[in-house]
């Protein structure tokens, strides 16, 4: 039986069917009026939550580059 470390964990490629692909399938009929607003208030705080994020790992990544030098793609 093979034996995996953490390392080997993190290096597996994360899965692509994320819980914004399921939310753009689900039908929508049922909601409510107010319902719909909950959720688009919801997916505004995800969308800014995710923005942050991003501003966060484009700074790290700056960073990086400006002491390592940039990365060739």
């Amino acid at each position: 039986m093979p034996i995996f470390n953490v390392m080997d964990e993190d290096d597996r490629p994360r899965p692509r069917g994320d819980a914004a692909s399921l939310l753009a399938k689900e039908l929508l009929d049922t909601y409510s009026q107010d319902e719909l607003m909950e959720r688009v208030a919801l997916l505004e705080a995800e969308i800014a939550r995710v923005k942050a994020h991003h501003g966060k790992a484009a700074a790290h990544r700056e960073a990086a580059d400006a002491l390592f030098g940039k990365r060739e793609s």
